[in-house]
């Protein structure tokens, strides 16, 4: 992509996204985001298709080499990720959050963990009896890359899937928080599998000690949490003191922006940081510090925005699968996954959940709900991509594609008549 310029494949994309859009609004009825991941999915094997059929046309390799330039990780996880979070949050009652904060954040953690290490030995097992052989730190890797569900494909459904307020902030405020999580289990994970990131042969783990381990998960997720509150207070602040809706909304921006990457140099949690910050602005900040005309655009503003970057987000989710590799066992590897990371979903959601109803009465039907709504996204994809280059790398890529794809269009498509049939509503 050295002579076309970034300009040009934002304006591909987005044209793509807002085509993609019109065809699912107009002739296929399904929800938008999963109908943006289907259509360049069929796309994508189209391509790939034809590619074989003409090998001149080179298509995959085109298309390979922009995604490839354009670097998923980096868009998503540097970019994207801190305004998608940041608009999530905005629209989370803190009130429903804090009334559930034991599930929420156990389900966050210890949840997240559980799953982490269950479908990381799952995977392990697996892969040495089909003779692929992953390391087992780097099976962990996966566990962890794969274990927080993604909270721009989860509140993009919560959208169009009617549940009770009480089960859906538990929802909500678990995939906002798990992925903040998720993340600072990776960077773990992926510093034993390689040494403290020197080389990628996943016998390294003795350079990184318990207490670096626990000095590392405080320091990214504690002081995400910290530096969100700051920000998002100094936000708050500026905003209260004036009356002027396009300078707030401003502010807002350069709130997420400037709190994402001063958790980038100061190495801490950015997503946690921001969905803090988020979850200040649209509880006090709106209530507080906001007009009715402020508050209208503010909303409107951080609803187009979320609007654009889910549908662009979802389009590459469903163009990654030119960036795969996939060969003999490692499709059965891949098909084989997907019920093990279910199965580590209902267990890690159960056990929190089943503990903590010894003491307080949850919603009828929340685990099976929790588990088939617990989507896997672009999150996942992007995390698999920072990988080193490896050949390890491209099978865990390959089998992350497959969970996540099974995981927006089918579990995204069922997940409605899984609310009906075990939720009782009032």
């Amino acid at each position: 992509m050295s002579d076309i310029s970034f300009l040009n494949v934002a304006a591909v994309i987005v044209t793509l996204a807002a085509l993609f859009g019109y065809i699912n609004h107009r002739w296929m009825g399904l929800p938008h985001s999963i109908g943006i991941v289907v259509i360049a999915l069929l796309a994508s094997l189209g391509a790939i298709a034809l590619d074989a059929l003409f090998p001149v046309l080179a298509l995959q390799d085109s298309v390979r080499g922009i995604l490839k330039d354009l670097d998923f990780h980096d868009v998503l996880m540097k970019g994207m990720l801190s305004f998608l979070l940041f608009a999530g949050a905005l629209h989370v009652n803190l009130g429903e959050l804090l009334s559930r904060k034991w599930a929420i954040g156990s389900m966050a953690t210890v949840g997240v963990l559980m799953s982490t290490f269950m479908v990381g030995f799952a995977v392990y097992g697996v892969s040495d009896l089909l003779g692929i052989g992953i390391p087992l730190s780097y099976c962990l890797v996966f566990g962890a890359l794969i274990a927080p569900t993604d909270p721009v494909a989860v509140l993009s459904i919560l959208k169009a899937v009617k549940v009770p307020k009480a089960l859906e902030a538990k929802i909500a405020g678990e995939s906002l928080f798990n992925d903040g999580v998720g993340i600072v289990i990776f960077i773990i994970m992926v510093a034993i599998a390689t040494g403290g990131g020197h080389g990628g042969g996943g016998h390294g783990g003795e350079t990184i000690g318990v207490i670096e381990i626990i000095r590392l998960f405080a320091q990214e997720a504690l002081g995400g949490a910290a530096l969100g509150l700051a920000t998002g207070y100094i936000a708050y602040r500026a905003m209260k003191s004036i009356d002027e809706h396009n300078l707030e909304v401003m502010i807002t921006l350069a709130l997420v922006m400037l709190t994402y990457g001063v958790a980038s140099v100061l190495h801490l949690s950015g997503p946690i940081a921001v969905v803090i910050a988020g979850l200040l602005i649209g509880n006090k900040g709106t209530r507080l510090a906001m007009s009715e005309k402020t508050r209208d655009h503010v909303h409107k503003f951080w609803s187009l925005l979320d609007e654009i970057m889910n549908s662009a987000l979802f389009l590459l989710i469903g163009f990654e699968v030119f960036a795969l590799s996939i060969s003999g066992n490692v499709v059965v590897l891949m098909v084989i996954a997907i019920p093990l990371v279910l199965a580590a979903r209902f267990i890690s959601v159960a056990t929190p959940l089943t503990l903590l109803s010894l003491r307080r009465e949850f919603t009828k039907g929340a685990i099976p709900v929790l588990t088939w709504g617990g989507l896997r996204g672009g999150i996942s994809v992007a995390l698999a991509l920072s990988l080193p280059e490896s050949p390890i790398k491209d099978t865990l890529l390959a089998v992350t594609y497959g969970v996540v794809i099974f995981s927006i269009v089918v579990q995204g498509l069922t997940v409605k008549a899984v609310v009906r049939r075990m939720v009782k509503f009032d």
